[in-house]
């Protein structure tokens, strides 16, 4: 495990692009697993810089993200397959056939887990992933007491996880209570992990899950068993960790 801790949360989605883009530079074909939420956006709008100025490319990236909402189909402005076109896939030139989100309206879910585990696997896992950390340490939409054995699977949002994703629509009887998520396994399978995290909201779980038991009451907590995880944290949410 190692910790970078830089000034802000600009300082923090910086680092994180150049590492991505390290990633890239170093192997054209890669795997990336991407998350979405506030957290990543300045990343990814540092990346499309760094695409404009021809430091990347995209052409032989394939990506998987995380999750997505079941219920949602990927035309509707919450799903997380319209916030990646949205931030990220429309202003580089990745192949669509290269992008890859859990599809949240399979009529059969455990098919469609099974579907997306096959071709994560099919691709020889994943080289690198980002991650951002929930406020009850969920990572991906893992919530706390999952299975750490579990690949991608269906999941029931936490009251927490949903009051958190209600500022992002209208009422909070609009959010989604289920998720098709990467599993633990699966993120724990990846080659090298980011997880990044901005705001003294985040001071507490980042002391847990770095410095507490491992334990599936803090998801994030089995990265300390990763040997390869990065964690980019700003002053204010490494601000409780004793370094």
């Amino acid at each position: 495990m190692k910790i970078i801790k830089v000034r802000d949360y600009e300082a923090m989605s910086k680092k994180a692009a150049v590492i991505v883009s390290s990633q890239i530079n170093m192997k054209n074909d890669c795997v990336l697993g991407l998350a979405t939420g506030d957290t990543p956006l300045g990343m990814y709008k540092e990346l499309i810089k760094m695409y404009k100025e021809e430091i990347i490319d995209f052409k032989e990236v394939t990506t998987f993200n995380l999750d997505e909402y079941y219920g949602i189909s990927g035309e509707n402005e919450q799903s997380y397959k319209y916030y990646m076109d949205k931030n990220f896939f429309n202003h580089i030139n990745i192949k669509p056939e290269n992008t890859h989100i859990p599809n949240g309206m399979a009529e059969d879910i455990e098919e469609e887990a099974r579907r997306y585990d096959s071709l994560i696997q099919g691709m020889g896992d994943i080289d690198l992933q980002i991650l951002g950390i929930g406020r009850n340490g969920h990572i991906g939409f893992n919530e706390p007491d999952v299975k750490f054995e579990a690949c991608t699977h269906l999941v029931d949002l936490d009251d927490e996880t949903i009051e958190a994703n209600s500022r992002f629509f209208d009422d909070i009887e609009d959010v989604p209570k289920k998720a098709i998520s990467m599993g633990i396994k699966n993120i724990m399978h990846a080659d090298k992990i980011i997880l990044i995290a901005s705001g003294i909201e985040k001071a507490d779980v980042i002391k847990e899950t770095i410095e507490g038991s491992i334990s599936p009451n803090v998801p994030a907590s089995v990265l300390q068993l990763h040997p390869n995880t990065i964690f980019i944290l700003d002053e204010a949410a490494a601000s409780k960790l004793n370094i």
